[in-house]
């Protein structure tokens, strides 16, 4: 599996630096050192922070192709390896928007593009529009967080990735080397069988939530967020986590209706 680091224009904390996480990722692969070129970085526009906490959208054409350009240019790349579209802009029709995606294929600016936040009559028609250059879903989906379940399974027999965003949505915050080893759920997140498969196998709630998630589906690859290392190399080893069937019931039978 490819390395993905996921980012957008819009990730940034205070009102004129759009683009600043952009520019962090691509100075991080500059400096790494090592061999970077199967690395896929996808970055997506679509949506602006307004300084205070805010969000807006902007998903007109004219909009999402300089938003495009600009972000080739933070990552320093001729083309960028997936662009998504962050979200739909209710004043813009969809096919306008997904039409911009197209334009930007044909272009080169794009090699593939994606769509996130989306209904499925969204992504039909995106996959008509985009046909073989659409090839992600980006919506959220974790196992407190299921709404995304028609998206997840129209997506896999279209042959489209499903990436959730926070994938460890209700899950909480465990320590990965504390003495006392998994913390105690999270008051939001009352079920304890996460916790109690994690501690069975010598894992993070957080480990065992990712082996979850890939067991659902083929199409799933979960977008988790991280600000420590240690927590980054703990999501990654959920790939090598392959939770058993009684495993997988037990969670199940344990998540919100």
């Amino acid at each position: 599996m490819a390395p993905l680091i996921d980012t957008a224009d819009s990730y940034h904390w205070h009102a004129g630096e759009t683009g600043h996480n952009e520019l962090l990722v691509a100075r991080a692969l500059t400096r790494y050192g090592g061999d970077t070129s199967q690395v896929l970085v996808a970055t997506k526009g679509g949506r602006g922070r307004t300084g205070d906490g805010g969000w807006t959208v902007d998903a007109t054409p004219a909009h999402l192709k300089k938003a495009a350009e600009a972000s080739a240019r933070r990552l320093g790349v001729d083309a960028i390896g997936l662009y998504q579209l962050h979200k739909p802009d209710p004043a813009v029709p969809w096919e306008e928007s997904v039409g911009a995606l197209r334009d930007l294929l044909d272009a080169g600016t794009i090699r593939t593009a994606g769509i996130s936040n989306v209904t499925t009559a969204q992504i039909r028609q995106a996959h008509r529009i985009l046909g073989d250059g659409l090839v992600s879903v980006q919506n959220r989906y974790s196992p407190a967080v299921r709404d995304s379940e028609p998206e997840l399974r129209l997506s896999e027999r279209l042959g489209l990735a499903f990436l959730p965003w926070s994938p460890l949505g209700g899950i909480s915050r465990s320590s990965l080397d504390g003495p006392s080893g998994p913390a105690s759920p999270d008051p939001a997140f009352p079920r304890t069988a996460f916790h109690r498969v994690a501690a069975a196998r010598g894992v993070s709630p957080q480990q065992v939530a990712l082996a979850w998630l890939l067991a659902r589906s083929p199409a799933v690859i979960p977008v988790p967020g991280a600000s420590r290392p240690a927590s980054v190399t703990d999501s990654a080893g959920a790939v090598e986590l392959t939770l058993e069937p009684e495993e997988l019931a037990e969670l199940e039978s344990r998540l919100p209706d």
